[in-house]
């Protein structure tokens, strides 16, 4: 199915959950959140959050710097 992820279109098998999703963007393992058709996803729920067909997905990592 198709979905975009941080505006790129996507194919991903059907029943991916945001879980999945965010891992294959990002490795980081703290200071990231997920907005799934611009509403934030508490990260307790990634797992059992699926995407569905055309959901746009952004992953937000934070980053330190001066």
């Amino acid at each position: 199915m198709k979905v975009i992820v941080n505006g790129e279109p996507r194919e991903v098998p059907e029943g991916t959950s945001v879980a999945q999703a965010v891992a294959s963007v990002s490795a980081a393992g703290s200071g990231v959140a997920a907005a799934l058709n611009d509403e934030v996803v508490r990260r307790s729920a990634w797992e059992d959050t699926p995407l569905r067909e055309s959901d746009r997905l952004e992953v937000l990592t934070a980053v330190q710097g001066g």
